[in-house]
């Protein structure tokens, strides 16, 4: 009869090594953690990342309503340049319509009591 069992000195050998490999695992992730915490905090703290520059306002142009000169094989002006819609006062002060008429009377459920 053979036996895969072994024997407690085997696993006793072999529960240690774990044990030590799991102890090195976690003191080198705390060591890591500490170098990286005092990299940081010797960092000057008033460094700070910008992709692009901060918006400055311009002073608006002042454009005239006569066309742009025509250029022989250029591309085609748009002047005055073309503006985005704006809706009338009056169609400001009545708000937004509903989209759908209300709900049939039989399909509106009854209201939930309090308990």
């Amino acid at each position: 009869m053979s036996s895969n069992a072994k024997s407690p000195d085997d696993s006793k050998r072999v529960y240690r090594r774990d044990l030590l490999l799991a102890s090195l695992l976690v003191t080198t992730g705390l060591v890591m953690s500490g170098l990286s915490l005092i990299a940081l905090m010797a960092r000057d703290p008033q460094q700070m990342a910008q992709a692009t520059q901060p918006l400055q306002s311009s002073p608006p142009e002042v454009q005239d309503n006569k066309p742009a000169e025509a250029k022989p094989g250029g591309d085609r002006p748009t002047t005055p340049a073309p503006e985005p819609a704006r809706p009338d006062a009056q169609a400001q002060k009545a708000g937004t319509q509903p989209v759908l008429p209300p709900a049939p009377a039989e399909k509106i459920a009854p209201p939930i009591r309090d308990q």
